[in-house]
């Protein structure tokens, strides 16, 4: 206590201050903690990210394009993404590094700016008008992270969405975040990428149109093969995943016997299915064109899951744009098409979670039908303006020049795609014939009339979905309308987000659907509450602070008149 006086009195408690706050600061840069009260825990990694993080061998090198003089939707968009990747550098022992960049910045060693490189890899800007201190801007703004693992390099979208960028597109970007972030790092560092079979040999596509779905997505994250269900005897268990892609040739018995095996096994099933023939080539060349039956033989198959799609077309009031000689002088104006319906998901579920816009194109409804122990959720569906009609339908390409007729599309929520989960039951149980019998045994298998544990597959009545178009014979980003590319109505959907959601769900090779899950609510205020409390947190915040200084000024000045009137006593 002395001791403690004497320290007091003098003048070593300064320097002994000094030092115990030297020491502090350099504790707190070094280790820190906080505590996150938020409801939704938006400040928590989650524990398959720490994972992730935790387990590199290699540095992460993370480039974000945000840098710049951007409206406020945009700069808080910059922060929210310095503050996950300040998180993810403690988390991951300082083996992630990150810078933020412009796109007019030069490339390392170059005289090639940024932002020409990103749009080579088939990332567009968003082209923005924005109101800066020099007046009106036009600004091109790539919303994108570039990773950088070990000579690989993959790009992370940040934002997907309207350029007008609000609260309520702010909270989707940011609580997708660390899952976008933490599933790039996983793909890049992963040793062994999940087998996916990619089903041909029933006229399925293999052109330019599957450009983007096959290196930009499948080979990308996945170790693609092409399985030929024609020829191959079964269906390999190492596969993950099997796609089917707008086939255009009916399916034998044998062959519906392999996909349906392959399923009781555990396999997952992903089908982007176009019962219709209806092509837009037909449609150019002779402005009309009858949709009809392709007679694919897969209705018994998919009935016995729980799902129908049927022999119809839906019509959508929320429609992608094609443009028309409206007065037939050569002005073309454009209008939207009911043909090529755009999807809002109205889900909770993880693959819809905070996913914008999807454009379809000639899209069949989906039933869902009875099957026992089978759960189905609808992943994407019409808007409250919608309608069907039956095939055979007469499509013409001057249908849209008149307005269109309201009053018929009165039909809600037309189902397009649908999750089925549960125990299926195979098609073939108590109807196996003996020769397709005989097909199995030649080759070891064991006929297996139900799943041994629950399986899940996603079913979506529209090929086109997940395929590009080629505009002057290059390859468009999934989810571009060609007509629309140049012009005010040009969007980038997000078909492909929908396809890499579909694909994450179903195998979850990283564990990331607690990350993917985080949902981030608006916290509106209370008008008539905050108008009561007003004054009083007006004194709380400006009153209190100012108060409390007052008071330690009077205090030290007593203490220090105290202690230098005793020493002249």
């Amino acid at each position: 206590m002395n001791f403690i006086n004497k320290i007091w009195k003098g003048k070593g408690w300064f320097f002994i201050t000094a030092i115990l706050l030297v020491l502090v600061n350099w504790l707190a840069s070094v280790y820190h903690a906080r505590i996150d009260l938020t409801n939704e825990k938006r400040f928590t990694l989650s524990a398959a990210t720490k994972k992730i993080l935790r387990n590199l061998d290699d540095q992460v090198e993370v480039k974000v394009f945000l840098k710049g003089d951007f409206p406020s939707g945009f700069k808080k968009l910059a922060n929210n993404t310095q503050e996950t990747l300040e998180e993810f550098q403690e988390a991951s022992f300082g083996k992630l590094k990150y810078n933020f960049v412009s796109p007019d910045e030069l490339m390392d060693d170059t005289e090639v700016k940024w932002g020409d490189t990103l749009s080579a890899m088939g990332l567009y800007p968003i082209n923005l008008k924005s109101q800066l201190k020099k007046g009106e801007q036009q600004q091109l703004v790539y919303p994108v992270a570039l990773l950088r693992y070990k000579e690989k390099v993959l790009p992370v979208k940040l934002y997907n969405g309207i350029p007008n960028i609000g609260r309520q597109e702010i909270n989707s970007a940011e609580a997708l975040m660390e899952f976008q972030l933490a599933d790039g790092i996983y793909k890049l560092s992963e040793k062994v990428k999940p087998m996916i079979a990619y089903s041909i040999g029933n006229g399925e596509p293999q052109d330019a149109r599957t450009y983007d779905l096959v290196e930009n997505v499948l080979r990308a994250d996945y170790d693609l093969k092409l399985v030929n269900i024609n020829k191959a005897p079964v269906i390999d268990d190492t596969f993950k995943l099997m796609m089917i892609v707008k086939p255009a040739q009916p399916f034998t018995d044998i062959e519906k016997l392999r996909i349906d095996q392959y399923i009781m096994r555990g396999g997952k099933l992903l089908m982007f299915i176009d019962a219709l023939n209806a092509e837009m080539d037909s449609l150019r060349i002779k402005n009309e064109v009858i949709a009809y039956d392709r007679g694919l033989g897969l209705t018994d198959l998919l009935f016995k899951y729980g799902a129908r799609i049927n022999n119809d077309l839906v019509m959508d009031l929320q429609s992608d744009k094609l443009p028309f000689d409206v007065n037939g002088n050569g002005q073309f104006e454009f209008l939207s098409w009911n043909y090529f319906p755009v999807f809002i998901s109205k889900s909770d579920h993880a693959i819809n979670k905070n996913l914008g816009f999807v454009s379809g194109r000639f899209v069949n409804s989906i039933d869902t039908v009875e099957a026992a122990g089978i759960s189905k959720t609808v992943l994407l569906s019409s808007s409250a303006n919608a309608r069907s009609i039956s095939a055979p339908a007469l499509i013409s390409g001057s249908e849209n020049v008149n307005a269109p007729e309201d009053e018929k599309f009165k039909t809600p929520d037309i189902p397009v795609a649908v999750l089925l989960d549960g125990k299926f039951t195979s098609m073939f149980k108590n109807r196996l014939s003996q020769e397709l019998n005989d097909s199995l045994e030649k080759y070891g298998e064991v006929f297996q009339p139900q799943n041994i544990s629950g399986n899940k597959m996603i079913l979506v009545s529209d090929g086109d979905i997940v395929l590009n178009s080629v505009a002057r014979n290059e390859p468009l980003p999934m989810g571009m309308n060609p007509f629309t590319v140049g012009s005010q109505y040009e969007f980038s959907f997000a078909n492909r987000d929908f396809l890499t959601n579909c694909l994450d769900f179903l195998i979850n090779q990283s564990g990331l659907a607690e990350a993917k899950a985080k949902d981030y609510s608006l916290m509106l205020l209370d008008t008539k509450k905050l108008e009561a409390q007003k004054l009083n947190w007006q004194l709380l915040n400006i009153a209190a602070p100012v108060s409390l200084v007052i008071l330690f000024a009077l205090l030290f000045q007593w203490l220090r008149k105290r202690k230098y009137s005793k020493k002249y006593i």
